[in-house]
């Protein structure tokens, strides 16, 4: 049982830079059958955290570290993913087991890296560069992208530019300085990862934030985060193997925040 856990589990070791690049390589290869009849939550650490267990055997992380969480709901997420799975173990259809892997492994030990990486993406943030035209296109922009940078500004106290096209615009030094702190707040290295997630799959760490901040859900976010192509395909009709990318990737999307907002439970 341990090989077959452990080759699930190779599919969440993955960096938080692309949420889906793991589960695309493990496609590649054999998917591991269904070995446990019951996944379910217990206590870790002395009754201080939450495991996954399947039937009574505790899930560990790629590093052979004991997968816990600080909240119940946390792991209840990753043991439904294990539920769920039927003959085999798929790990495309457990984005929230993967980021759990990545946050406890990758995130936990770099998160002070991982910040500064979200603080660099906030100076070319997508919701900073809006086109020139069609009008429609700008004020679909205007409207669900100027809410964020107005909650940025007035609470977060991160005044950032605005400008059209597409050539950079360096971003004022007390606006990073605001983002970098309010960032730096996100101690738990769950979150940070559904944060960097979040920000990988919208092009926005604006969007992401707002998300965590409880300012808009993840729906709203991935709409805003695809204002530009929704109106190419309002011209142009929908390619199919884009609308099946932007599915698959809306599943990561909803995963994140998902595993963010339990942390809170």
């Amino acid at each position: 049982m341990r090989d077959q856990l452990e080759s699930i589990e190779e599919g969440g070791r993955q960096t938080v830079t692309d949420p889906t690049q793991k589960a695309r390589e493990q496609m590649r290869r054999p998917l591991p059958k269904r070995f446990y009849n019951e996944a379910s939550v217990g206590n870790a650490e002395g009754g201080q955290a939450f495991a996954v267990l399947l039937d009574g055997r505790v899930v560990k992380t790629p590093g052979h570290k004991t997968l816990t969480f600080p909240t119940r709901a946390m792991a209840e997420l990753v043991a439904r993913e294990f539920a769920e799975q039927v003959e085999v173990l798929d790990p495309a259809k457990m984005p929230v087991f993967r980021l759990a892997n990545s946050a406890a492994e990758g995130v936990a030990e770099n998160m002070p890296a991982v910040a500064e990486d979200l603080v660099r993406f906030a100076g070319s943030d997508l919701l900073c560069y809006r086109a020139e035209g069609p009008e429609g296109l700008v004020e679909n922009q205007q409207r669900q992208w100027d809410p964020v940078l107005d909650w940025l500004r007035e609470e977060v106290g991160a005044p950032f530019l605005t400008v059209s096209g597409i050539v950079f615009a360096e971003q004022p030094g007390e606006a990073l300085g605001a983002i970098s702190r309010h960032i730096g707040a996100y101690d738990n290295p769950f979150q940070l990862a559904a944060i960097h997630s979040m920000t990988t799959l919208t092009g926005s760490v604006m969007l992401a934030l707002a998300v965590a901040a409880g300012r808009i859900d993840a729906e709203a976010a991935w709409w805003a985060a695809h204002v530009d192509e929704d109106w190419n395909v309002a011209q142009w009709g929908e390619d199919y193997e884009a609308r099946k990318r932007r599915d698959t990737r809306w599943i990561e999307m909803k995963a994140s925040s998902d595993l963010f907002h339990a942390a809170r439970r």
